[in-house]
């Protein structure tokens, strides 16, 4: 189960304004995997704001997203068959260009958001850059390098960044899909490993995950798109193929650029007899 969910502790930020800014329309060309778009609005925006820590997050995780898109991962894990997940999975061969770009971004963000907590320990964008990072970390170590319990490291990480955030603010609601994440992750455990896994304010309650990645696709902002796909996933793979086809139906209309949401939803809505709208 942890390769099944393991797409994800990740890319987590709040709300920065209310209007709209360049970070969600370069999140807008990403979830429509434009990711010459995206990083063309994200490099302007680092350009204009060279110390922001955020931005070189959402361009670490612009960089995972286009590995996981070229090598099919994100198609694979909405594979129920574990055979055929396992067998799609041996054709992975990472690209190495994006591995050097990939991680700079993450040094890049890193750098600046220790910088920016170490001035001002409640600056909840720099701790959710940090909560960025560690994600698109634990993702490309469990997804792209195939090294799924060395990633639980960066999980942990991640999730603490993201428990700081919601110390400091409970309406962060983009920050509960890291906490979410987390929670199903360690529920999904084999007993051994959660025994030397801990986790903060993690209690291994796959319903709690679930509740929490529920509140960021109903209430987040960024990642809000990113939540219903990890529902998707989780939901066919309980077998619970209504609410994949209802997020999936929700992602077609959204992100129309974006083939595959719209061949998941055709699969999902075949099998269960009815039309994809």
């Amino acid at each position: 189960m942890l390769k099944a969910v393991a797409i994800a502790a990740v890319l987590v930020c709040p709300a920065l304004a209310a209007e709209e800014t360049a970070i969600d329309r370069a999140l807008q060309h990403l979830y429509n995997f434009d990711f010459k778009s995206a990083h063309a609005l994200l490099d302007k925006y680092i350009e204009a704001h060279p110390e922001e820590p955020l931005p070189y997050a959402f361009r670490a995780s612009a960089f995972l997203f286009f590995e996981l898109d070229r090598l099919q991962v994100l198609e694979a894990e909405f594979l129920t068959d574990d055979e055929k997940l396992a067998e799609k999975k041996k054709k992975l061969e990472p690209d190495a260009a994006v591995r050097v770009n990939f991680m700079k971004a993450m040094e890049d963000t890193t750098k600046r958001g220790e910088a920016a907590v170490k001035a001002n320990p409640q600056d909840k964008n720099a701790l959710l850059a940090l909560c960025i990072a560690q994600g698109v970390a634990t993702d490309y170590m469990a997804l792209v390098e195939k090294k799924q319990i060395a990633s639980l490291g960066a999980a942990k990480k991640s999730n603490n960044y993201a428990q700081q955030v919601l110390k400091l603010d409970p309406k962060y609601y983009d920050a509960y899909l890291t906490a979410g994440f987390s929670e199903y992750m360690v529920g999904s455990l084999p007993f051994f490993v959660r025994w030397f896994v801990r986790f903060d304010n993690v209690s291994g309650s796959k319903e709690r995950g679930l509740e929490n990645l529920r509140l960021t696709a109903r209430e987040g902002r960024y990642f809000k798109a990113f939540a219903k796909i990890l529902i998707s996933i989780i939901s066919l793979r309980e077998k619970k193929p209504l609410e994949a086809q209802k997020l999936l139906a929700e992602l077609a209309r959204d992100y129309p650029g974006n083939p595959l949401f719209r061949k998941e939803l055709v699969k999902v809505s075949n099998k269960l007899g009815m039309a994809a709208n």
